[in-house]
Formats: C-alpha cells, structure tokens, sequence
C-alpha cells in the first residue's frame, strides 16, 4: 500500500472553515431522539441528533439533546455522565422509575434517561415490547423536564416514530401544568416507512389515553404513533423538500399520505447537511493521497493506489465508478441488475461496498467472477474503504428508489467524485443535474425509476469523462464548492423554530 501522504498547499475553496457566528435565536430548544452520537448509532438518525444540535449550540442556541440511556453506550462515556435525580412516569397502570442523568461532551449537554428495564438490553429496537419501551421514553421525556432546573425548553423537537407520542402526551397530559403550557413542539420524519405500528388495544392498556383523545393514534383500528406525532405537533419536517412533495402520494407515504395531505400546512422539508469536517479530503485520514479544490491532480494517485490493492489493472485513465451503502431494492440495486454486464463492457472500473440482501451479494459475486478486471465487490462494511472509494472514483452511482434524504452522495461531490443518481427526495435536491449548454451542474440524474434510463445516465457521464476533459472539470468544481454543512442547515431549522 502506497504510503499516505499531504502536500500543505493554499485552497481556493472559501467554504473549508465555517465561521461561528451567533445565531439570532433566543429560545431553548430540547431535542428527543432514540439514538445520538457520540452515544449511540445504528443508523443516519444518529448522525443527525448528533451534528444539528452541535452546529445550533456553535451558534449560540440554547439547544440540548435526550435519548435513552442504553446498556450498549460505551462505559467510558457512562464516566463522563452525572446523576440528576427521578421522577416516576404513569404509563397506563404501570408506574415506571425514571432516572436522569446529564454528560456535556463537545459542548453539547445530553440527558440520558434511565430504566433498566427498558434499555438494559442488548441492542436498540427488535424487541417485542419497542411499543411500550418507546412509550415510556417519550413520557418520560416530559417528566424529566422538572428535573432540568433553570432549562425549560420553549420547543421539543421529536425525531421518528420512537419519540412521536411527545407531542400527543404533551396535550393529553401536560397543558394544565404551566410548566409545560407554552411549549411548542417539531415532530420530523426521518423515514416514514417505520411508524411505530402497534395492536389497538395498546391505546388504553399502555399509553392510557382516554376516550376523546384516542383518535389521535388511531389508525386502521391500529395505533400508529407516527399518525399522533403528526397529528399533535406544531410543525412536521422532512429531510428533504421533495421528499415533503412525495410523502403526499401513496407510493411513498406507506399509508400516512392522506393524513400528511390534510396537515400539509405545518409540513415542510428540510435537507440534512454533513460533518464537513470529517468527510474532507483534504485530511481524510484513510486516505492515501490527502487533496483538495487547488490540488486535484492528487485525486488520481487514490485510484491508482486502490487500483493496486484491489488487484485490478492499474491505469488512471479507466473511469472508476463507486457505490457505498447497503444492498437493497430501496438503494436501487433492482435496477443494477439487469444493466451491470452493460455498464461493465464499457470498460469501466466498478467498486462495490456493503451488505444487504442475499441475492444481490450473489448477483455482485457472480459479475465479479465474470469480469475480474472490471468490479470488485466488496460484502461488507468499512469505514476505511468507503473514504478510499470517495477518493479513488471518479463517478459515484446511487439509483435509489426512494431516498429521504441521502448522505453520500453530498460526501461523493466533497470528494470530487461525481453523481449519478435518480431524481428522488434528498437526490433530486442537492445534485443539480448537468447541463451541456451552460456548463453548470454538480452530477448527472435520470427520473424514471427504469434500468434502461440507468444505463442512458452512466452512459453520459462516462463519456463526458473520456471525452470531455475540461468540461468534467467544471462539474468537479461545482460540486467540491457546494456547502452542505450543518451550519447551514440549522440556519433553516431556526427560521422554522421563529414560525413558532
């Protein structure tokens, strides 16, 4: 493996460093989610509870997070957390003991609720009793506000189905209290195909809502805590704005459109960002050739070097296309399989990472064994390789069904490698498709979820590679000076909190 090295040279690219200044924005903001880094992740959930916060508090707003204390958080940050004292939470007939402990890391104070017998397991979700777990947090979330001294949040902002119920126990249970009264609450969508869907009789038996306010859960006979969150709060967010459009017809609204169309007029979208400072290749620390804006030329010695140690022919000239992220019909992946052979006789270098379903690991193996020069797919996951493949790809595939936000292709235009993905949510809002007369443009699109206009996408922009020289360099400069930063983004998230 060639040695890693940095050329320290001047940047052209005003965007590196995002200055902190105060943000216009007085009020506290508490924000509830099942999961947050540095704490604990399984998914982009994390990522977001973790950096909008952060970028809200660089800015001078008063904002805290609260997530369940889990057995799996790593014990060296348990040592960094302090015991604030309990309450007891009603939870239908039950009464459950609820602990609040508070750690401040990077700035940020986190509050951790504590009942073993909710979160002393292995694992977040997967349990038979997620219904009532989840429950208990979002009420527990409410009771542990008196134990907050001098903060009270003027708005809580709930994350996924796991902390919906908040807005729906904040009215049902908390109005009267004037310590509660004027809190206002932000319910986001972060995938609305996991609702918290649940038997109908856990309305009265675990969330011990009375008659009249049962229709706020009440879905299909079923209760549906996404339907309360949406129901209940003061405003509803996407991530992203034409995912807010496409949540509002039944193909993407898993049966919350309607529900979504009637309440449009609290629903907007708001795009995540990304740490730009972690996905930088300019100090990318995976990678083998650190580069940025002004030295570009650099990025070639990271396809070579992967070239090398992937065993493929090394020659920076073939277009390398890369694609990270799981291996499902969701990403895609349906319409991959029937135009791969395709895209390979083109004579292009495909890099494939992570898992996912079976059947497309097999297909993915099955193609390498066919064409040894030309893909390597690699069934796993590394955080390692997924920054060597930002670097070395030239071209980055995401043909995703449906994608309600989207992270890497933001990381992939970081990275200079280009875009190709369908037009869909957090897609179609943040690469900007190419256009030949003006020469603007950060990557290239296709609309139709249809292989054959895959195929037509992939086709364009290997071309314009080989072909087009100075051309494919503007796209890379548009799309390396894009900012996609959380700063930005909270910005957004406190223009919607002054509507409040």
């Amino acid at each position: 493996m060639p040695a890693k090295t940095t050329k320290k040279t001047s940047t052209s690219n005003a965007k590196e460093k995002i200055t902190k200044t105060k943000i216009d924005f007085g009020k506290k903001i508490l924000f509830a989610s099942s999961e947050a880094v540095p704490f604990i992740k399984t998914g982009g959930l994390a990522d977001v509870a973790g950096a909008l916060p952060k970028a809200l508090v660089d800015g001078g707003v008063d904002c805290r997070v609260i997530l369940p204390l889990y057995a799996d958080i790593k014990q060296e940050l348990k040592d960094k957390m302090s015991y604030i004292g309990n309450v007891y939470v009603n939870l239908a007939w039950r009464y459950q003991y609820c602990g609040l402990f508070k750690a401040e890391i990077d700035g940020v104070t986190y509050y951790l609720i504590d009942n073993e017998y909710y979160f002393k397991r292995s694992g977040l979700y997967g349990y038979y009793d997620d219904g009532e777990r989840f429950a208990f947090f979002a009420k527990a979330v409410l009771a542990s506000i008196k134990l907050m001294g001098d903060f009270k949040p003027d708005i809580i902002h709930s994350n996924d189905w796991q902390t919906a119920l908040i807005p729906v126990f904040l009215d049902v249970f908390f109005r009267g209290d004037d310590l509660y009264k004027e809190i206002k609450t932000v319910f986001t969508i972060h995938n609305i195909e996991f609702q918290g869907r649940y038997s109908g009789f856990m309305s009265g038996d675990v969330l011990g809502l009375p008659d009249w306010a049962r229709e706020y859960v009440d879905f299909d006979g079923d209760v549906n805590y996404m339907k309360g969150g949406i129901e209940r709060a003061n405003k509803v967010t996407t991530v992203s704005q034409t995912y807010a459009q496409e949540i509002l017809n039944s193909y993407f609204g898993f049966g919350m459109n309607n529900i979504l169309v009637n309440r449009q007029f609290k629903l907007s979208g708001i795009i995540n960002g990304i740490d730009v400072e972690a996905n930088d290749p300019k100090t990318d620390k995976y990678a083998y050739q650190n580069y940025d804006l002004a030295t570009f030329e650099l990025k070639a010695e990271n396809k070579l070097a992967l070239q090398k140690d992937l065993s493929l022919p090394v020659d920076k000239n073939i277009p390398m296309i890369g694609m990270v992220g799981r291996l499902t019909h969701q990403k895609g992946l349906d319409l991959l399989s029937p135009i791969i052979t395709k895209i390979l006789d083109m004579g292009v270098q495909l890099v494939i990472l992570g898992t996912g379903d079976y059947r497309y690991e097999e297909m993915l193996r099955g193609c390498q064994s066919r064409y040894p020069n030309n893909l390597r797919a690699l069934i796993t996951f590394s955080s390692e390789l997924a920054s060597k493949i930002y670097c070395a790809s030239d071209m980055f595939l995401m043909p995703s069904k449906f994608e309600p936000c989207g992270l890497s292709q933001m990381i992939a235009m970081r990275y200079g490698s280009l875009p190709i993905v369908r037009e869909t949510g957090g897609l179609k809002d943040t690469v900007i498709p190419y256009d030949y007369t003006t020469g603007k443009g950060t990557g290239f699109t296709f609309y139709s979820y249809n292989a054959h206009d895959l195929f037509n996408a992939v086709e364009r922009a290997v071309g314009l590679y080989r072909d087009y020289k100075e051309d494919w360099q503007k796209i890379v400069n548009n799309a390396m000076t894009q900012d996609f930063s959380w700063r930005n983004i909270a910005l957004r998230y406190v223009d919607l909190y002054k509507e409040l």
